[in-house]
């Protein structure tokens, strides 16, 4: 059977009414988006306002962090009562806290320039340096000025009795730490160069191991490590505490990187809140501080409140006071001591940035000692 083919006219009639129906339905889809951004009679206001919002929710959020990376140190201090008593943990139940070991200032540096941490401790030294280069962290909290908590040890059979005594021997300390930086100021104030003694770069577990075959005559380092080189024998020499007399303040400090207080600042200041109330605690209760920290140190309580008398421990009150973080209007005096650790780094070739003073000023965060205080 033959197949009966429509009219060629027809058959463009129909092409066409198809072509007007779809150009129908199109023109109807964009006057329906048309009409319902104009419902709100600012549609180009709202957009612009969801906009600015989505955009700071990015970098602002009042939301807990999925995780917290927090870089500490074995020192007898506020830090470990907050890491040992799990404070962090239950301010911020829906988050990881993530608690990671370090032997020095100048590996928290590292690891902050990584971006393998959001806050951490490091001492004075090694924040100097930091900050010298604009690392992208801030100070909100002063863990401890240093004391006789970190002193120069010598070896019993060393024959070294003073400071000048160290020319031609072989000390140890942590490279880019505090404990190097009071070294090369103790060498420097005896008179001596730092090429007239064979310094080491050890960190504390090394330079006890060191200590032990025979490899060095002295260690300047802190505790717990320097109270078992005086259990050992060793004669203390000098001290952070008399340094500090001379001019040489040295401190343990804690930084928060710039992006962590951008995104989370409420979570920063719940972080120093905590770090206060640990503060708080050893003040009212040393020996209860003490037992925590003792636990964390694997140490008798007693032991642990040996150690940490040789630091002073500030408050958030105590740290607003201009000498130290003081105010956001007015930052404290710390700054200065940065700015004369980075000069005097500079001077001896161990300075890894410039020291300007604007970046020690900046580099100081005191909003949050001061929101503890109601300032």
């Amino acid at each position: 059977m033959n197949a009966t083919h429509p009219n060629p006219s027809i058959r463009n009639l129909r092409w066409l009414l198809v072509l007007a129906m779809v150009l129908a339905a199109f023109g109807l889809v964009a006057c329906g988006s048309d009409d319902s951004s104009s419902d709100t009679g600012d549609s180009d206001a709202t957009a612009a306002a969801d906009t600015t919002q989505t955009s700071n929710a990015s970098t602002v959020s009042t939301e807990a962090p999925a995780e917290i990376r927090i870089g500490y140190q074995l020192i007898p201090n506020g830090d470990l009562i907050v890491k040992g008593e799990g404070w962090l943990e239950d301010a911020f139940p829906d988050s990881n806290i993530k608690w990671v070991k370090f032997d020095s200032g100048g590996d928290v540096n590292t690891a902050i320039a990584a971006g393998s941490i959001d806050l951490g401790l490091a001492g004075s030294a090694a924040v100097a340096n930091g900050a010298s280069k604009d690392i992208g962290y801030k100070v909100p909290w002063i863990h401890d000025v240093i004391g006789d908590a970190e002193s120069l040890a010598v070896t019993p059979d060393s024959g070294i009795t003073d400071v000048e005594g160290l020319k031609g021997k072989t000390i140890a300390a942590p490279l880019a730490s505090t404990t190097h930086y009071s070294l090369l100021t103790a060498i420097k104030n005896a008179g001596l160069q730092p090429s007239d003694v064979k310094i080491v770069d050890l960190e504390p577990d090394a330079i006890l191991a060191a200590w032990t075959r025979g490899d060095i005559d002295g260690a300047y380092v802190w505790n717990p490590t320097l109270a078992e080189l005086v259990k050992d024998g060793g004669k203390i020499i000098v001290s952070s505490a008399e340094l500090a007399k001379q001019g040489a303040l040295t401190a343990d400090l804690a930084v928060v990187t710039n992006d962590f207080a951008d995104q989370y600042p409420d979570a920063v200041q719940t972080w120093v809140d905590t770090q206060n109330k640990a503060v708080e605690l050893y003040k009212s209760d040393p020996q209860a501080a003490a037992k925590v920290i003792g636990k964390e140190l694997s140490i008798p309580p007693q032991e642990a409140l040996a150690q940490s008398k040789g630091l002073e421990f500030l408050n958030a009150k105590e740290q607003s006071a201009p000498d130290y973080l003081g105010t956001v209007a007015a930052p404290g005096k710390l700054s200065d001591a940065l700015q004369s650790t980075a000069e005097f780094l500079a001077e001896l070739g161990q300075l890894e940035g410039q020291a300007q003073p604007q970046l020690f000023k900046e580099a100081l965060a005191p909003q949050y000692v001061n929101a503890v205080t109601g300032g």
